[in-house]
């Protein structure tokens, strides 16, 4: 675990002051809850407030509440535990469809978190868990994902990436990898095989928010022993159905005729 940093731990404790009572406090108050130097507080205090994370009360000099930069971060974390909420009723309802295990995902950096998944019903399965992370290029949920990102983002997240394999059968080839990509954005569905599991496939779709902007992919896995090219395409079109169906919950316009939104 890293050392944690003494004034970004000292912004946090003031920020967190501002839970409790009406919801108001002077900078007097601050240094005797926090018991800390005035001059140290007075900084901590002029610097949020130039963040946008307080702001000072009218008419009541001296005193301040919290910014509208608060409320855009509980936003931001409430949108997410909704893609997650919604994210699990789907993949148990596309689950209990096929009988294999589904996962949803989001990006994060150049990897993949699982934020929502539901199990296979089969003896033979695969196993998932939330909150697991794997590199993105190795898996059809990350390569859906990654295939989603402009192309002056993507060439920023992969410049001088080192493309390490979880199989012998991962994209390690930065030439390859962006063969698999483009391949993903023209159909619309990514697939991996044996990428990131030497007995697993899976197969992606996207998952976009009410912009049209990509913000998970939803994917459906099984053993190698149930793979086949047919297996393959009814599996494909599953995740697209249940891609659609969380992208609907989220509010993006599914109805014929709606403009069209590009991966990119």
């Amino acid at each position: 675990m890293g050392r944690l940093v003494p004034a970004v731990t000292r912004a946090l404790d003031v920020l967190e002051l501002f839970l409790h009572g009406d919801g108001t406090l002077s900078a007097p108050e601050v240094t005797r809850r926090l018991q800390l130097p005035r001059t140290t507080v007075h900084e901590l205090l002029t610097t949020l407030a130039a963040r946008s994370y307080l702001v000072t009360v009218p008419d009541r000099p001296g005193r301040y509440r919290l910014g509208v930069r608060t409320y855009q971060l509980g936003s931001r974390y409430a949108e997410q535990l909704d893609l997650a909420s919604e994210g699990r009723q789907v993949a148990q309802w596309v689950a209990g469809t096929c009988g294999e295990a589904v996962q949803v995902a989001v990006l994060e950096g150049t990897d993949v978190i699982y934020i929502a998944q539901a199990d296979s019903t089969h003896a033979v399965r695969m196993v998932s868990a939330a909150g697991r992370r794997l590199p993105a290029h190795c898996t059809s949920v990350g390569k859906m994902l990654l295939a989603s990102l402009p192309d002056g983002e993507l060439d920023a997240r992969l410049d001088g990436l080192e493309l390490t394999g979880l199989t012998r059968d991962s994209v390690t080839d930065a030439r390859e990898l962006r063969t698999a990509l483009d391949a993903a954005r023209k159909r619309g569905v990514a697939v991996e095989r044996q990428e990131s599991d030497p007995d697993v496939g899976c197969v992606a779709a996207p998952v976009r928010d009410r912009s049209g902007r990509v913000v998970a992919a939803l994917s459906v896995s099984v053993p190698m022993i149930r793979w086949d090219q047919e297996r393959e395409r009814e599996l494909a079109a599953l995740a697209v159905a249940g891609a659609e169906e969380l992208s609907g919950r989220l509010g993006h316009d599914l109805r014929p005729g709606a403009p069209p939104h590009s991966l990119v």
